[in-house]
Order: C-alpha cells, then sequence, then structure tokens
C-alpha cells in the first residue's frame, strides 16, 4: 500500500487504552494501514480498562509487532508511513522518546519518526503535570512532536461516552490530514 495510506499505532500503558482502539478502527475504516505495537503496560491497560480491546485491534489492524522487536520494519526510516499516533502515550513513554532512549519497539518507532521528520502526535494522558513532565513534553515539542492531550470537547454537546472519544481520535486524524467525519467542526462564524 501507499505509504501515504499508513499509520504507526503506539499503544502505550496510560489509562485511556480506548483511544488506541478507536484510532486502530477509524483507520481501518477509513481505508489506512494500520501498524500497531502495544507496550507490555499497553496490554495490561487495555484487559483493564476494555473487554474486548485487544481482540477488537486484532480484528482490524495491519500488523501487530511485539514490543520487545527492535528489528521490526517499523523501526527502521525506510518504512514510510505517514507518521505516528501514540494513543495514550504515558509520561513513561513520552520521557523515553524525548530523551533518545530507545529500548521498545515503540519508543524506536517514534523516535525514528521524528528523526525522517514526520508526524508524531502523542496523546498524553497524565494529570496532574509536575515540572519534569512539563520539559519533557517541551523537549517533544521542541523536536518535532505533537502533543495533543485527548480533551473532550464540550462545545459537540456529548451524549455519550464514545462522543467525546470519536472527537479527540478525529482531531488526531486532522493532525495527519486525514479526512474524517469523528471531529465535530465548529460552525462556520458569518
Amino acid at each position: 500500500m501507499n505509504a501515504s495510506r499508513r499509520v504507526i499505532v503506539g499503544i502505550s500503558g496510560a489509562s485511556g487504552a480506548i483511544y488506541g482502539v478507536r484510532m486502530v478502527e477509524a483507520l481501518h475504516a477509513l481505508g489506512y494501514e494500520s501498524h500497531v505495537v502495544i507496550s507490555d503496560a499497553g496490554k495490561r491497560t487495555l484487559a483493564e480498562e476494555t473487554d474486548d480491546g485487544l481482540l477488537r485491534i486484532r480484528e482490524v489492524a495491519t500488523k501487530i509487532y511485539p514490543t520487545g522487536d527492535i528489528g521490526a520494519s517499523i523501526a527502521s526510516g525506510s518504512f514510510r508511513a505517514l507518521g505516528m499516533v501514540i494513543a495514550p502515550c504515558s509520561i513513561r513513554s513520552a520521557a523515553e522518546v524525548a530523551t533518545g532512549t530507545t529500548s521498545t519497539l515503540l519508543a524506536r518507532a517514534a523516535d525514528v519518526t521524528l528523526k525522517e521528520r514526520r508526524r508524531l502526535i502523542m496523546m498524553v494522558r497524565e494529570t496532574p503535570l509536575h515540572t519534569g513532565h512539563l520539559r519533557t513534553l517541551t523537549t517533544l515539542s521542541e523536536i518535532g512532536a505533537i502533543i495533543a492531550p485527548p480533551v473532550p470537547a464540550f462545545y459537540i454537546r456529548p451524549t455519550s461516552l464514545d462522543d467525546i472519544i470519536d472527537h479527540s481520535v478525529g482531531r488526531v486524524l486532522d493532525l495527519l490530514d486525514i479526512d474524517n467525519t469523528l471531529a465535530h467542526r465548529w460552525r462556520d462564524q458569518p
């Protein structure tokens, strides 16, 4: 498939595993490949927070890579992709990427995404943030990552948790220039 229809999705151990599930499902529904890597903590969070999240990912992901497989194709700059999304992104994963520590495939794929000047979007899920966290996020922004916490938009008048999740996923798809109907648009002003 064309690299412009391919996205790497990382799922770390932060709360909010459903964002990763919905990202993979949305990419599939829109005709995009999803190349997925789930950290060990991410697998645990999927099990804790969803009844069938890992199964749902397995059903629609193009490929799932073992987190310890540093030699996987997504660990190489020659693996062309539109970009990478880490959804959700733990502070630990953010710190690994910010410092160039690439001991897992998730961190390595993110590092490669940055070095190849492709979009790396990190749905950071932590609150409150102390100064060390903020410095890490600042470093990430300075080296080219897009920090996009999944913050609910109440102007969409959500009636369910799915509405809130889908809107956040849609906004991240927007950052990849992927047309979608998940993100509700603010009305045009005269």
